[in-house]
């Protein structure tokens, strides 16, 4: 939809691609005034708490310096120079900060590879945050094969977050496993960690060793799914978005439990955090007739999660890395026989606005490494 913005005295006025208008609150307005007296020039950050402004501050003048640039002056005497881009910026759901994600099938032509280096320049990371944000993951070949690896990437993209698997995980097969992880049985799509407030943002699997016939990595994008139980079943999605769900995990030493519906919306209807792993889910005790819905909608979602149109399969080999968001997809693996040889993963987490935040700042980096000295 087509945004513009225009002087309607006595401030701004939004119009929509429809025709349709908004007013701008000229209270929106003044908190964004940057002149000495309410901004700090060097950190970005107010001086003042805007509680304190006059609800019914007015904008005393308004002038186009060149198109698209507003310079407003206030009836308290703040200043302030705005864009129509920054303005529109605001709009929920508006934000080109971030690239736009790229829902993806089984029909996805291409895995998003890249061969990992250890200094990486800023324009190959700006190129693989942009892939990881578009699709969700991205899959680095040439990550030396030693322990620890996992950690080394992570901390390139993010803070390495701690849980109760420690820093890093590894994933192997193992007696008196805690985790079906560490078996050597199949794992349907599935999220890590639901039972976590918040749940971990990103997941990094180092491949060290795969000698098997089995153990295909498979990822499934969430967002995808979303979008196509809106099309199909809507009633579905808004009860899986509306109903809470315990999720809960336990060992000797930690009882985690968190409640919370099995599909997040964001303020846009929009997927944003997808939490589903059937070994740990529990319906609370609501109605018959809540349950007998409930239970109808999980399954149309967990036959989609399953169906070979949302699924990709791939083969980790020694070397190999795959990061990719954990609320937004999910991950497993085919059954593969340990006797025929070690498959070995280690694993981390990190939180997603790191790389949000190395996305947003890698322009004006590569800009000024490709600045003549």
């Amino acid at each position: 939809m087509q945004l513009r913005i225009t002087h309607r005295p006595p401030g701004l006025e939004l119009v929509h691609g429809d025709g349709s208008t908004q007013r701008i609150h000229p209270l929106w307005l003044r908190e964004r005034a940057s002149d000495s007296r309410s901004c700090d020039a060097l950190t970005g950050q107010r001086l003042y708490d805007p509680s304190d402004l006059d609800p019914d501050v007015r904008l005393e003048r308004v002038g186009e310096t060149r198109t698209g640039t507003w310079e407003l002056a206030f009836a308290d005497g703040a200043r302030t120079t705005l864009t129509t881009a920054q303005i529109l910026a605001e709009i929920p759901g508006n934000d080109a900060s971030l690239p736009a994600r790229t829902a993806w099938t089984s029909a996805l032509p291409d895995l998003p590879r890249v061969a990992w280096r250890a200094e990486p320049s800023p324009d190959q990371l700006r190129r693989i945050t942009q892939t990881f944000l578009s699709l969700g993951f991205v899959i680095f070949s040439d990550v030396p094969r030693e322990s620890a690896a996992v950690l080394d990437v992570a901390r390139r993209f993010g803070s390495l977050r701690d849980t109760n698997f420690g820093l890093m995980f590894d994933v192997r097969s193992q007696p008196g496993a805690t985790d079906l992880a560490y078996t050597s049985l199949a794992l349907d799509p599935h999220t890590d960690n639901p039972y976590r407030d918040p749940v971990p943002g990103i997941q990094l699997l180092h491949c060290l060793a795969n000698e098997t016939t089995g153990g295909l990595s498979t990822l499934v994008d969430g967002h995808a799914v979303v979008e196509h139980l809106r099309e199909v079943d809507r009633e579905a999605l808004r009860i899986l978005a509306t109903t809470p769900v315990r999720f809960r995990y336990r060992d000797a030493t930690t009882d985690l439990v968190h409640h919370a519906p099995l599909i997040e919306l964001d303020g846009q209807g929009r997927l944003a955090t997808i939490r589903f792993s059937p070994r740990l889910d529990f319906v609370p005790l609501l109605s018959p007739q809540a349950l007998t819905a409930f239970y109808a909608a999980r399954r149309v979602l967990d036959r989609l999660l399953r169906s070979e149109h949302f699924e990709i399969r791939f083969l980790l080999q020694g070397g190999d890395l795959v990061m990719f968001d954990n609320r937004r997809l999910l991950h497993g693996r085919t059954a593969f026989d340990p006797q025929q040889g070690i498959r070995h993963l280690q694993g981390c987490y990190i939180d997603m606005d790191g790389v949000h935040s190395m996305h947003r700042v890698l322009p004006a980096a590569q800009a000024r490494d490709l600045t003549p000295a």
